[in-house]
């Protein structure tokens, strides 16, 4: 048996739309990972920090100011020093497609738009986010 994905859903910036970030969080939750979301004005160390603390495996960010190569980058940077670059980061919002291969060199995943369903975000995170088996007995 192997452990839940565990995702940590977040809003960094001042955006103050939070309905699709709570609709994802909620659909990564119905198909049973463990979900922690964040709330709404999060600076890029307070999303680094829940994800360390909650030992999560992916992080999902929602942009929909137009702010997302700054604070995706930013979140990316931060993993990196803190030692968590194996978290999958993947976002969302209106983000332009000539965005997209810069955030991925950057090490952003995934970017989903606006169109893109529940169903394809769930399968993407189950297929992108490896989780380690439960060990048995001592390491």
């Amino acid at each position: 048996m192997s452990e839940r994905i565990r995702v940590v859903v977040a809003k960094p910036g001042l955006d103050g739309h939070d309905r699709g970030a709570k609709v994802v969080a909620r659909a990564l939750r119905d198909a049973g990972m463990e979900v922690v979301y964040t709330g709404l004005h999060q600076t890029p160390e307070q999303i680094v920090e829940t994800t360390i603390q909650e030992d999560a495996d992916a992080v999902g960010l929602s942009v929909l100011s137009g702010a997302h190569m700054t604070l995706f980058t930013r979140v990316v940077e931060l993993l990196r020093e803190r030692g968590a670059e194996d978290v999958v980061v993947f976002g969302g919002g209106i983000i332009p497609t000539h965005d997209f291969a810069p955030l991925a060199e950057l090490g952003v995943a995934k970017v989903f738009t606006p169109g893109a369903t529940t169903t394809e975000i769930v399968d993407w995170v189950r297929q992108h986010v490896a989780t380690q088996p439960v060990q048995s007995g001592p390491v």
